[in-house]
């Protein structure tokens, strides 16, 4: 899957979930390439994981404030902090918005699994990658506020089946 495919699936299926989930109208930046994982100031990054012949993340990272207007727009409430409910809704909208990515992308890449997403929440933190390989970053911005969308796929270095629902490694299946 060429770096242009992933941008144009990417920013579509964010437009979509944020346009028809939460009634957010977001508008595109230009995209970059960074060889560092996400790391953050101040806010909110869920994390869905990707796997199958090709495996990566899929990072959605926003400040506090828009994550709780996320939060407002997926739940229809009127939340001020970050809580639960928002660390939630954030992960939710992830899910969605990589779940997207990942059907577009199974056209190119062969079929693909999501794991459940991980929500941190604080300040001055960042992130790290074991696999290496660069991020594609497509900034988006919501009013004043800046939300980023990244996403890391490599081919996996073993082939994987599937049983079950679950995948295995085929050196292990019998």
């Amino acid at each position: 899957m060429e770096p242009n495919q992933i941008v144009k699936h990417m920013r579509l299926a964010t437009t979509e979930v944020f346009t028809t989930m939460l009634g957010i109208e977001l508008s595109a930046g230009d995209e970059r390439t960074e060889l560092t994982a996400p790391a953050i100031s101040d806010g909110v990054m869920a994390f869905v994981g990707l796997a199958g012949p090709w495996s990566g993340a899929g990072v959605i990272s926003c400040s506090a404030g828009l994550a709780c207007q996320v939060c407002n727009g997926l739940l229809m409430t009127e939340i001020g902090s970050v809580n639960e409910e928002v660390l939630d809704a954030v992960g939710e909208v992830a899910n969605m918005v990589v779940g997207n990515f990942k059907t577009a992308a199974e056209e190119y890449l062969g079929p693909m699994g999501l794991s459940i997403p991980t929500v941190i929440y604080g300040r001055n933190f960042t992130s790290r990658s074991l696999g290496g390989s660069s991020w594609i970053v497509l900034p988006f911005r919501c009013g004043e506020e800046t939300i980023e969308i990244r996403v890391c796929l490599t081919p996996s270095k073993e082939q994987t089946t599937q049983r079950g629902g679950y995948s295995h490694a085929s050196a292990l299946v019998a």
